[in-house]
């Protein structure tokens, strides 16, 4: 090349994606080394070249720094991008590459310095008609050229709904009302997905071209508070919930067969149901419960013998194993109980209205007579398909002030007290372990959050025994007629020796030590020992419009008491246990992170508060860390304490730092009043 060649440059280390600002044109000025080139831009600046920079060269005439704009304001008149498709169209059918040189001919009718290098242009530009092989460029098909006008416009019509999406979003950040369009959910949805998965998310890239162009930061925290601020999520968004694969809402397919079912109730299978309305039934549940699935009498027959009755909700009088609301519910495994309310197994028109045990109506049951001993071994039992109508529906605050009283205006309430009682001893007798740690009900009504100590009382205790009889009784009618059941067990834990134990301070303590030791419940098909419940064999039966595990034994039971084929094999029912063993499982992960997220809401509302905690026992010796017990709350935290504390010992403690949504919090000790501190457990 000589000096003033003109030529077309690219610089090396331009990211730009943009081709037009990539393109330089400049004159060459002179040789540097064996192979590079001094060229001057349009605005003289000098750029060093490697020959493989040079894209294009216009080998004469030559120019001067001076005639390049008049030069290049030639090449932009014959810039028109429509002109390449009247020439596509001429050559297509031959299919044969051209140069610039003889594009300009074709177009131009001409081959000057300026229509040559616009024909370049044209062509280097071009991303439909043609497509550029070495020096030449060959004509694309009709199909090539048919589908790339698809792609571009459908890309047309992505940033055409993009942009009119971001002026949404930007109108709604303003405070103005805006209605979102079907087209905005899968941006909307990208965000969602980047708060929830962060890097793993699919959608990442979406979302953060999203916060790129609101010229907000690349961070999850950020896009979570975006979301809230476009009104598309709460503040206190369930993000675990949302994380999980747990439905929160029933289809509209499920609800008309609802419908239908409320309309014309199918034949029942029992037609022989055993009339016990004239039994005296009380439900003792929370106050909040919704769902009522057992009752108890107490039935005193002729020879003056009492015979205790556990009635059971009979969910199945309504579906059949394998219809639509049993495969909804065998999805969903079991109703999920959140701080801001349930997520039922069933529709609540029929979870919390005809399956429910209502004060009051007349129900369905699955009736379980149990016979005791005075010593509370189950000395025989039936089991039948029934029919009650509850007569008191009570509160654990209820039984417990009535049982305080002891009123005798209610002697089988009374009486079905003291055989829980008996039950319990018989049970402790067989080996059963009982740990009374407090447990916290948090409830979220608004923007209002409470929690509530469940401590172990007379009307829960009596509550847990009449299940735990149930239960031992369906795993005996079970294990008697070799049915496959869900049956649950436990392995006997290792516990510390007894001398360790004693060391330690009895209650909250103690139990505390007891329940690190305790190994996972199991379920199979065949009956084995319950350690913790001192039990050869347990069934859970009592909650079946909650559990479907429960459902399933209502299902196997209640077709053997019929005669009928059972509906679930030994196989078939390892498989369905092994899949809702595992819908429940992530259901319990749920709830159990929704509770701690709102423990660590509440203790961030509560600003200096000063709480009780009890030292229940060492974590990590080297680290100082601990497990306290909040008492007044019932909630269990990790803290780094002195080792000079004993465990038992209480002290005062204030959350210095919480985040809810992080799950962290930060807790720093405090005095207490000696009187506090020397409390007994």
């Amino acid at each position: 090349m000589n000096k003033g060649t003109l030529v077309e440059f690219r610089l090396q280390g331009d990211g730009s994606g943009d081709r037009n600002r990539q393109r330089r044109v400049g004159v060459v000025e002179r040789p540097e080394g064996k192979k590079h080139w001094i060229v001057l831009d349009s605005q003289g600046q000098a750029h060093t070249l490697h020959p493989r920079q040079i894209t294009y060269t216009v080998v004469e005439p030559t120019f001067t720094l001076s005639e390049l704009p008049l030069f290049l304001a030639e090449v932009e008149s014959y810039l028109d991008p429509a002109s390449l498709e009247v020439a596509w169209e001429l050559l297509v059918e031959e299919g044969e590459a051209v140069d610039p040189a003889a594009m300009a001919q074709l177009l131009f009718s001409d081959q000057t310095a300026s229509q040559c290098y616009a024909a370049y242009r044209l062509l280097s530009d071009d991303k439909l008609y043609f497509k550029q092989k070495g020096d030449r460029f060959e004509p694309r098909s009709e199909l090539q050229v048919a589908d790339l006008k698809h792609q571009q416009e459908r890309e047309a019509e992505r940033l055409q709904t993009q942009q009119a999406f971001f002026a949404r979003l930007n109108t709604l950040l303003s405070g103005d009302a805006v209605s979102w369009q079907g087209s905005d959910m899968p941006y909307l949805t990208a965000l969602e997905r980047y708060v929830l998965l962060g890097d793993e998310s699919n959608t990442k890239s979406q979302a953060i071209e999203i916060l790129s162009a609101l010229g907000r930061s690349i961070s999850v925290d950020d896009t979570f508070d975006l979301l809230v601020a476009l009104g598309w999520w709460h503040p206190h968004e369930n993000l675990p919930l949302r994380r999980s694969k747990l439905p929160t809402q029933f289809s509209d397919a499920i609800l008309s067969v609802v419908e239908e079912r409320l309309a014309d109730l199918p034949p029942d299978l029992d037609a022989d149901r055993r009339d016990l309305t004239h039994l005296k039934v009380y439900t003792i549940d929370d106050e909040s419960t919704a769902e009522i699935d057992d009752g108890l009498s107490l039935e005193t027959l002729a020879e003056g013998r009492q015979r205790l009755w556990i009635h059971i909700a009979d969910p199945t009088r309504w579906m059949t194993p394998g219809d639509p609301l049993d495969l909804e519910a065998q999805g969903r495994g079991t109703t999920v109980y959140l701080p801001t309310g349930m997520i039922p197994m069933f529709p609540r028109e029929l979870s919390t209205g005809p399956m429910s045990l209502n004060q009051g109506q007349q129900r369905c049951a699955l009736s379980f007579g149990i016979d005791l001993d005075e010593t509370g071994e189950v000395e025989g039992f039936e089991i039948a398909p029934s029919t009650i109508k509850p007569t008191y529906r009570l509160s654990y605050e209820d039984v417990d002030e009535m049982l305080g009283l002891d009123l005798q205006d209610e002697p089988e309430l009374m009486q079905l007290a003291q055989w829980a009682g008996v039950r319990s001893q018989w049970r402790q007798s067989h080996g059963a372990i009982s740990i009374n740690m407090p447990e916290s009900l948090i409830k979220v009504d608004g923007d209002s959050v409470s929690i509530q100590v469940l401590n172990p009382s007379r009307a829960r205790a009596l509550v847990a025994e009449m299940m735990i009889l149930a239960g031992e009784v369906a795993a005996r009618y079970g294990a008697t007629h070799k049915l496959p059941l869900p049956f649950r067990h436990q392995p006997q834990p290792e516990l510390p020796p007894e001398e360790e134990l004693l060391q330690l301070l009895p209650g909250l303590v103690r139990d505390c030590a007891i329940r690190r030791c305790m190994p996972k419940s199991e379920v199979s098909t065949t009956p084995n020992r319950h350690a913790s419940l001192g039990l050869d064999g347990y069934c859970q039966v009592t909650s079946p419009i909650r559990r479907y595990a429960d459902l399933v034994a209502h299902f196997q039971i209640k077709a053997h008491l019929r005669g009928d084929p059972l509906p679930f094999g030994e196989a078939d029912l390892n498989t369905l246990l092994a899949s809702i063993t595992t819908i429940a499982h992530e259901a319990t992960l749920v709830e159990r992170q929704t509770n701690r997220y709102w423990s660590l809401e509440f203790l961030r509302r509560q600003g200096d508060q000063v709480w009780t905690a009890l030292v229940l026992r060492w974590l990590r010796d080297n680290d100082n860390l601990a497990l306290i017990l909040l008492e007044d709350l019932g909630l269990e935290l990790v803290m780094r304490l002195p080792l000079s504390l004993r465990l038992g010992d209480r002290i005062g403690v204030k959350v210095a730092a919480v985040n809810p949504r992080l799950d962290t919090i930060h807790l720093t000790e405090h005095s207490l009043s000696p009187a506090t501190a020397t409390l007994e457990p």
